[in-house]
């Protein structure tokens, strides 16, 4: 048994014309770190489960934002466990500001995380593959070097493990979230205009060169405002900048056994990509993958950029979970025709069975040719065998094919000058 389980399976899943909640899914709460009431879903595939992928978005996504990427993985064969951070989402807030984007302590979230793993160990199949964006990468990655070994490989969109500080250079950033924090600022906006969500624009704001995705997002935004977070506070400036030092020391990275592929935006301007680059090369079984082009949101990309996401995936999917052989296949529309492509027994291979066009008067046969019992096939198992341990050591990846233009074909990293961090 779990030691937590989910509490209440009645959590809304918001929808939108062209942005409904994937079917087979239900939405459920759960007990994070002090108790906090924290949402959650779980999908189930049509077929049999090949495993769970377990979502994790970024600073300010809700789980309905990831609609699109749950229908990928269901038709898949995977479950989908996805989650919204404390303090976004329908997820408890931590202040009683709604908009305000606040953190405490990064122990709190790598809690939640757990918990979440505990309330769905005996629901969600496994293998368990972790899939995070930005922030949640980065607590994913965060996770597995504290020894979260019921995940057993990672794929890593644009992970946050050092922000962009602009103008500022990151020590003065890190020097001014302590001082406000140490004077009791801690859930007080790092700017003194805050950031409004609800004043994005596609031209000035987005974070994808896809138009249609971004303006699906802000439906979903304005039909349901409870979703929507702000700017941040210096709180959660300081846990941002925590959580990429501590997932960027080397002995932590050494620590991860599981493989990990880091898919990092091209032309991304939230995060360092060198750093990215970095962290994948010193991983003992990490893989680097950058998408020309590509902005922040690389699974919310346009489909050419976005396929580079996907084709990782699928990657790492098979070599942890490859598709198994007793899976079921749609019934066809009518009983098909018996044509057998290789003997079944005996000196010669059995013929189709025509029907004989009538004679007046028959000749009886003394044996039939083709025995009147169907040739039984595999179908859908009355229980899903339980999937046999898997050891994350033992995996190996295979090289992830080149897609074909107009793909993004920079898939070895591209010879760049490196970015200068500021000082």
């Amino acid at each position: 048994m779990s030691r937590i389980a989910a509490f209440a399976a009645n959590a809304p899943l918001m929808s939108v014309p062209g942005a409904s909640a994937p079917a087979g899914g239900v939405g459920e709460w759960y007990r994070g770190a002090g108790g906090l009431r924290l949402r959650a879903a779980l999908w189930a595939p049509s077929g049999a489960s090949r495993g769970t992928v377990v979502l994790s978005p970024g600073r300010t996504e809700p789980i309905e934002k990831y609609y699109e990427v749950v229908g990928d993985f269901l038709r898949r064969g995977f479950h989908v466990l996805a989650h919204d951070w404390r303090g976004q989402g329908l997820s408890a807030r931590l202040t009683p500001d709604r908009l305000k984007g606040h953190a405490r302590a990064v122990e709190e979230f790598l809690d939640d995380y757990s918990r979440l793993l505990d309330a769905y160990e005996d629901r969600a199949p496994k293998p368990w593959i972790a899939v995070g964006h930005s922030m949640g990468a980065a607590l994913n990655l965060l996770s597995l070097q504290t020894g979260e070994g019921r995940v057993v490989a990672a794929l890593l969109s644009s992970p946050m493990l050092k922000i962009k500080t602009g103008k500022r250079s990151l020590w003065s950033v890190r020097f001014a979230a302590r001082w406000n924090i140490r004077h009791g600022k801690a859930a007080e906006y790092v700017l003194d205009d805050p950031d409004d969500p609800f004043e994005h624009s596609f031209e000035t704001d987005a974070l994808t060169t896809d138009r249609e995705r971004y303006e699906r997002w802000r439906e979903q935004l304005y039909a349901c405002p409870h979703l929507a977070v702000g700017g941040v506070t210096w709180g959660w400036l300081a846990f941002g900048l925590e959580v990429g030092e501590r997932a960027l020391k080397p002995k932590a990275l050494k620590k991860v056994l599981q493989p990990v592929t880091v898919v990092q935006s091209g032309d991304d301007d939230r995060v360092w990509k060198t750093t990215s680059r970095w962290a994948g090369k010193r991983l003992p079984r990490g893989r680097y993958v950058e998408v020309p082009g590509a902005r922040h949101e690389v699974i919310m990309e346009a489909d050419d950029k976005r396929a580079a996401f996907l084709m990782e995936f699928d990657a790492l999917a098979d070599a942890i979970a490859p598709a198994r052989v007793s899976e079921p296949f749609a019934a066809p529309a009518a009983e098909p025709a018996f044509a057998p492509a290789a003997p079944l027994s005996g000196p010669a291979p059995l013929a189709p069975v025509q029907p004989a066009a009538p004679a007046p008067e028959p000749t009886p046969e003394p044996t039939p040719q083709f025995a009147e019992a169907p040739i039984p096939y595999v179908s859908e198992p009355a229980a899903e065998p339980a999937a046999p341990a898997l050891d994350p050591a033992a995996v190996e990846l295979p090289a992830a094919p080149v897609p074909a233009a107009p793909a993004p074909t920079g898939f070895e990293i591209p010879p760049a000058p490196e970015e200068k961090t500021g000082s």
